[in-house]
């Protein structure tokens, strides 16, 4: 009896599974270094030390100070603590954020929240490839601003936006108008695949998620460059120097640490292995499905991300086609796959709502072969074809 096929795995935007050094890491710190950071006693100090170390490797790869990095509980908390943070600190000054049409919803959905609190918010469009215009940015900015955030790389179509282009338009109006505008990255697509230095970038804030890059869920990271107003988004017992209170999570903390480092250490090798296979699935996908569409900037693009539209059809059915061959992809933002209406991302860029509907997001990692290219190559234009040649049933007439 034949070995049913591997299982191909290709929506790493969405999670990726925890390397083993790293779990065996985190591992002692569950039980025999259990202790409370915040204790004096040598146990808790044994965990205080783990916290510490973690936070040195951390601003190793971000190139900070480990004053500067904060622990959260993951990119959507990252997100918030940002724009929340910043922005009430700077209230007396202005009410004013500007941010893009393509961000992830933790952005967005924080930015409505500050909107219900006398905020003003200027969404920004994108140009049909997803890039925002570092001059658009220039223009936008009032003596009211006080936070400008734009994402790093797009989740669900991979264009990398120009983010230091953007902080040099940012800091030039900033100095010309004499007042302080915080600059904020949503990075949590980025790492692993692009450079995270925050001096080059020129942000002074950015935001991580350490499942994104091979490390425990649950486990966020937030670099706040020295000397930026922020208000904490959670208060307590003042850990985090007082920007985000609540018992360290150390195991968790010393995944997404451990996680994190090996993420930049094998960055350039990792691109590589995924830019081989997104470009020959484009290739292929485009050879053998007529009438489909690219997604997102051709070139300025993360090296594992592949986005589809597939007019004609929808996209869950081809969720439902690959899964059942053993294939998991998805159509876009896993937070956002309960919802019904089409991506905001790809009507940002001009797809209509039923195209945008037709959407598929290939997301590639470390784990992933050419066999795994075969395999979906064997298996996504028969299941199209298939699908185009069913009765609509959006379209169906009613009994």
């Amino acid at each position: 009896m034949a070995e049913p096929a591997k299982a191909v795995y290709v929506d790493h935007a969405a999670t990726t599974p925890m390397r083993p050094e790293v779990l065996q890491a985190m591992m002692p710190y569950f039980t025999t270094y259990f202790g409370n950071p915040s204790s004096i006693y040598n146990l808790a100090q044994e965990s205080r030390k783990a916290v510490d170390i973690a936070r040195e490797q951390v601003a190793k790869v971000l190139g900070c100070r480990a004053s500067e990095v904060v622990f959260t509980s993951g990119g959507t908390e990252s997100d918030n603590a940002a724009i929340k943070g910043a922005s009430m600190a700077l209230r007396q000054t202005g009410n004013h954020i500007i941010t893009s049409a393509i961000e992830h919803h933790a952005v967005l959905h924080a930015c409505q929240q500050m909107e219900q609190l006398g905020f003003e918010v200027t969404v920004l469009p994108v140009d049909k490839w997803g890039l925002v215009d570092p001059q658009a940015i220039a223009k936008a900015i009032t003596d009211r601003t006080v936070l400008v955030s734009v994402m790093y790389a797009n989740n669900e179509i991979g264009t990398v936006e120009p983010i230091e282009e953007i902080g040099v338009a940012v800091k030039s109006e900033a100095k010309r108008l004499g007042r302080t505008i915080v600059y904020h990255t949503d990075a949590v697509q980025a790492a692993g695949y692009l450079s995270l230095d925050v001096r080059k970038l020129g942000v002074d804030m950015l935001s991580l998620s350490a499942h994104k890059f091979y490390g425990p869920k649950g486990v966020g990271l937030l670099y706040v460059r020295r000397g930026t107003p922020f208000v904490p988004l959670l208060t307590g017992g003042g850990q985090e120097r007082e920007r985000r209170s609540g018992t360290e999570n150390v195991p968790g903390i010393v995944g997404a640490s451990l996680a994190l480092m090996l993420a930049e250490q094998e960055r350039e090798q990792v691109s590589r292995q995924c830019l081989a296979l997104r470009q020959r699935l484009i290739a292929g996908i485009q050879e053998r499905v007529p009438n489909v569409l690219l997604n997102g900037h051709p070139d300025k693009r993360l090296p594992n991300n592949i986005n589809f539209s597939f007019p004609g059809i929808e996209g869950e059915p081809v969720l439902l086609g690959l899964d059942l061959a053993g294939i998991s992809a998805s159509s876009g933002s896993a937070c956002s796959t309960s919802s019904l209406e089409p991506s905001h991302v790809l009507t940002a860029i001009g797809r209509p709502a039923d195209v945008a509907r037709s959407s598929l997001r290939l997301t590639l990692g470390s784990d992933n072969t050419e066999d795994d290219v075969v395999r979906i190559l064997d298996t996504l234009p028969a299941l199209v074809r298939r699908l185009r040649g069913m009765p609509s049933l959006v379209n169906a007439p009613r009994s």
